[in-house]
């Protein structure tokens, strides 16, 4: 997980899993040639992937990709091409291709979808996906919007957030309990893709007196009252 820059706008200083916005490039017809599974799935989830990967390039300097031959992308991550990249001023998809490596679309798996409520002035639809890390590289923050970086169990980030030494907000605690039930990061991928996808919107609702906040009960986090 990283934790955000304290003068981000959106969630600042929380620990959060490695993400962002898509962006145009992501959806461009070329990566059909450099990304494994884009035959396989449809245009909106082969943006979604490129931007997934594309963002922990940038955030955490890990490549998720293999070369020609299906050995996985083991080299580290320029950080000035990483911050090229984030800035634009360097296109990832040069960079994929240059590298001469296929981005490995078809090791994500969606493990959830969650579409801001309605009452917040910022709204995202955000899918997350579950994969398990490349052995050989090594996760680093790109010390701009992510200032520290760590691999930490989900159980202890709950811990964390629980007693006040870490922020996590209300999506990402949810996601991390859901985590929790995991014994691997290879049971998470195989009860991601055993787990039916349902949206999760959640709605204001008021029960004695106060406010919470609700998501569907058959999202797989059982029942979620959140006090507003």
């Amino acid at each position: 997980m990283i934790k955000r820059h304290h003068q981000i706008d959106f969630a600042s200083g929380a620990l959060v899993f490695p993400g962002g916005k898509t962006h145009e490039g992501d959806a461009d017809p070329e990566w059909e040639s450099h990304a494994n599974g884009w035959d396989s799935l449809d245009p909106v989830q082969c943006g979604l992937r490129v931007a997934a990967i594309r963002e922990v390039y940038e955030e955490a300097g890990i490549l998720l990709a293999d070369h020609a031959d299906g050995r996985p992308f083991a080299d580290g991550c320029d950080p000035a091409t990483r911050a090229a990249v984030d800035r634009g001023d360097a296109a990832f998809l040069d960079v994929v291709r240059g590298l001469g490596v296929r981005l490995s679309l078809d090791a994500l798996t969606v493990f959830a979808r969650w579409i801001t409520p309605t009452i917040m002035p910022k709204r995202f639809d955000t899918f997350f996906y579950a994969v398990t890390a490349p052995a050989d590289q090594v996760a680093a923050c790109d010390g701009h919007e992510a200032v520290d970086a760590e691999w930490i169990a989900p159980a202890e980030a709950l811990r964390l957030a629980e007693t006040g030494e870490r922020t996590i907000i209300f999506p990402t605690r949810m996601n991390l309990k859901l985590l929790a039930e995991s014994h691997s990061a290879s049971n998470a991928v195989a009860r991601a893709r055993a787990r039916p996808l349902v949206a999760v919107n959640p709605e204001l609702i008021e029960r004695d007196g106060r406010r919470l906040l609700t998501i569907p009960a058959d999202a797989g986090y059982g029942e979620v009252a959140e006090p507003i």
